[in-house]
């Protein structure tokens, strides 16, 4: 981003949404999944029960959507407190390091700060190099929990 550029215009996330959320993933993962997206918004922007707490984030620059933000409370975690988790973040490959990013993950944090959440979480491939950066430039760190798994391809 130039010193004159404006950033992107953060907003609440909503069903217009959709298709701009699957074009941006398909960019990313190389894969177009608009029924996985169609069935996380009903999921994250549906009905809520009562004291939830979901983040749907919108970037958005000229009209245009340019990144996507998605989380929520959760508190049933093997025995973890109430916290923040990043579901999903992504931004167009021309946003990269203009900073859209950071401030979607800067107003997910403050919604969960003011519902009084203390800690946020969220998963990053291993090999992510670039995704575990950005966590890592805004304040991420290895948390508390280890994320184990197993193929069950592979086991007897």
């Amino acid at each position: 981003m130039s010193a004159t550029e404006a950033p992107a215009a953060i907003r609440p996330l909503g069903a217009r949404d959709l298709a701009g959320v699957a074009r941006i993933d398909a960019a990313y993962t190389g894969r177009a999944k608009r029924a996985h997206w169609k069935k996380v918004f009903d999921d994250v922007l549906g009905r809520r029960r009562r004291g939830e707490l979901r983040v749907g984030l919108a970037a958005e620059r000229g009209g245009r959507l340019c990144g996507y933000l998605l989380g929520e409370v959760r508190a049933f975690e093997f025995g973890s407190e109430p916290c923040g988790w990043v579901l999903a973040v992504g931004v167009e490959g021309k946003e990269l390091r203009r900073g859209t990013a950071s401030l979607l993950l800067a107003e997910a944090c403050r919604r969960f700060r003011d519902a009084g959440i203390e800690r946020v979480r969220t998963m990053v491939r291993r090999n992510d190099v670039d995704v575990t950066a950005f966590f890592r430039s805004n304040g991420f760190a290895g948390g508390s929990f280890v994320q184990l798994e197993v193929d069950l391809g592979e086991v007897s």
